[in-house]
């Protein structure tokens, strides 16, 4: 693990802390990462990143035009840090995160792509994906000053989804106890001559004993 300065080069340039964001295209597909840009961290308890670039020289845009015409792939990586300045004393240079698209997708949106920067839950930068706008390789001419000389970006944070809240809990653990109680009710909820047949048909068999072994009402007949 290798450990920078903050900010590094980045400091005077874009000001504040800030790391690199880098791309490659190569019509050998070999990977030379150059500077595009920074990504500059604000301060705070939540993620905040702003991002600065440089337009693309006339060579550059040259080379694009060239990788794109072999199907070749534009890549980008960002250094894994945490997304947060006050969290930021030295870089630890773990490695890099990498994406790509095809270079002819990069060259026939105008340089208009999404940039995302995934993290988990403490802010630590863990995925980087980059889409273009639109994203199909068509291959409609493009005009190198015009078209191909400055980024339209579009960059955005992606966070774990938070675990439900209080309310949502209590709702779930309801459900949950209702859904329970249902499943306990058919044997609960019998019918009352189900529960007590013992006790109906025995007091049924003791009134007719008692019954029979009374004599008739009023007597019997007298004979002349």
């Amino acid at each position: 693990m290798n450990t920078l300065p903050v900010g590094d080069a980045f400091e005077t340039e874009f000001g504040g802390f800030s790391v690199p964001l880098e791309h490659s295209f190569e019509v050998d597909d070999t990977a030379k990462f150059q500077v595009r840009g920074a990504l500059v961290l604000k301060s705070g308890r939540e993620p905040g990143v702003s991002l600065t670039q440089s337009q693309l020289s006339e060579e550059d845009r040259s080379k694009l035009k060239e990788v794109a015409a072999v199907d070749g792939l534009y890549k980008i990586r960002v250094p894994r840090v945490f997304l947060q300045a006050d969290r930021q004393t030295e870089w630890q240079l773990d490695g890099y995160l990498t994406a790509f698209v095809r270079a002819c997708a990069m060259v026939e949106s105008h340089l208009s792509d999404v940039i995302t920067l995934h993290t988990d839950v403490s802010g630590y930068l863990i995925a980087v994906s980059i889409v273009t706008l639109p994203g199909a390789c068509r291959g409609t001419e493009v005009e190198d000053e015009v078209d191909l000389e400055v980024f339209n970006t579009t960059l955005s944070i992606m966070a774990p989804v938070n675990a439900p809240g209080p309310e949502t809990a209590l709702f779930i653990e309801r459900m949950e106890q209702e859904t329970e109680k249902k499943g306990k009710n058919p044997q609960e909820q019998k019918s009352f001559f189900a529960k007590y047949w013992y006790l109906i048909l025995g007091g049924a068999i003791f009134l007719m004993v008692s019954n029979s072994a009374q004599p008739p009402a009023g007597g019997g007949r007298e004979q002349s």
